[in-house]
């Protein structure tokens, strides 16, 4: 009962929308409308590009994704940052137990210490609002057998909206993570670790993306930063598009800390930068946040009123 009741809010709400497909091939999840692709939900692990090692080939990640034109926005396995897929989440610094599984670095120098892994697809629905319902689990390979450290929920809705004027493909992720077991995941205070967007490799080049933060800052001055949301973008195609993550206010530390890589088109929601902390038995860590995806520069009172929309 609880995915029809989160279900059939999201479709009252958006009952004006163009249908969304949600078609399952394989390993992936394919959104589009009319035809068009919005998103893929790539659950068990996919082709890595030429040239990259099999082990960073990882599930659990949404990639491709596109704006309402049809331009991409993010980039995958990229060789300065091949563990780096699309958007996906992982903390990065940690403690459990007596090891320390890193579950952002996966792959790193060959080997696979820990790992987010698909583990379920619990529902899939076309509508005004498609979407799906999944599970992954956290396993830290360090121990054997492997032992689970988290359990974790993905409630996914996908939707097209003229928002205030503007086109937007709209991607609303709800991540809940529970403990496995009895141990905590300790989370040391870190600069990274959290909710990952890795942009189009054609932003690959330090002057060819752009970042702005709710605060005003551009990549430079916002790394390190708190934000109520962040924009991510550049030129495909001769012409601006990109992708804002509206972080919402119910997340834990908000307005919530910020990495923006300086030397690659990637950004971090860390929550981890503000201080020790831990997901605790018994205690649900909850995270959501709205992905909107537009062309054209971002505008920032724009942005600033579709988070207040969200945060509402």
């Amino acid at each position: 009962m609880k995915w029809a009741f989160w279900v059939l809010g999201l479709s009252t709400s958006a009952s004006f929308a163009v249908e969304i497909t949600a078609e399952k091939a394989g390993a992936v999840i394919h959104f589009a409308i009319e035809g068009k692709s919005i998103c893929d939900y790539q659950m068990e692990p996919g082709k890595v590009p030429e040239g990259v090692a099999e082990s960073f080939a990882h599930g659990a990640h949404l990639h491709p994704i596109y704006s309402p034109s049809g331009k991409l926005v993010t980039g995958n396995h990229q060789p300065d940052h091949p563990w780096q897929r699309g958007v996906w989440i992982g903390w990065t610094k940690t403690e459990f137990g007596d090891s320390h599984p890193d579950f952002w670095n996966m792959g790193k120098d060959g080997k696979i210490t820990a790992e987010v892994r698909f583990e379920k697809l619990e529902k899939l629905w076309n509508g005004s609002a498609g979407g799906f319902v999944s599970r992954h689990v956290f396993l830290d390979h360090s121990h054997t057998p492997d032992e689970k450290v988290l359990n974790e929920t993905w409630e996914v809705a996908v939707s097209q909206k003229t928002l205030d004027g503007t086109l937007a493909n709209i991607i609303d992720l709800t991540s809940t993570q529970t403990c496995a077991g009895e141990k905590p995941l300790k989370l040391p205070k870190y600069h990274y670790g959290g909710l990952g967007v890795r942009g189009n490799p054609l932003w690959n080049p330090v002057d060819a993306v752009t970042m702005l933060t709710s605060e005003g800052h551009d990549r430079k001055a916002g790394d390190n930063t708190k934000a109520k949301w962040v924009h991510l973008g550049g030129e495909v195609d001769g012409s601006p598009t990109g992708i804002v993550v509206l972080i919402h206010p119910s997340n834990f530390r908000f307005p919530q800390p910020l990495r923006l890589n300086p030397k690659n088109p990637q950004l971090c929601v860390a929550p981890s930068q503000d201080g020790d902390w831990a997901i605790k038995p018994g205690k649900p860590y909850v995270s959501k946040y709205r992905l909107l995806v537009f062309d054209g520069k971002p505008d920032a009172k724009w942005i600033e009123a579709q988070w207040q929309s969200y945060a509402k």
